[in-house]
């Protein structure tokens, strides 16, 4: 293997920004703390298995089922 590589050639993957989008996303800290346990465990980001988690839920068009306490 070579110290060094010459990529002033090479040409950037037309798609790539196509894969995966950047967003801002807020989550409360049980959440993510949830999945960097998971994390640790499986050797996977975090962030790869929250996206992993929702594209699933998205695939099997999975409904939120919310219920709501009286107080």
């Amino acid at each position: 293997m070579r110290k060094e590589y010459d990529f002033s050639k090479g040409k950037k993957n037309p798609y790539a920004a196509k894969l995966k989008k950047q967003i801002t996303i807020r989550l409360d800290d049980l959440t993510i703390n949830y999945f960097k346990v998971m994390a640790a465990e499986t050797g996977i980001k975090y962030q790869t298995l929250i996206n992993l988690y929702l594209r699933d839920c998205a695939s099997h068009n999975r409904k939120l089922s919310m219920k709501w306490l009286n107080t």
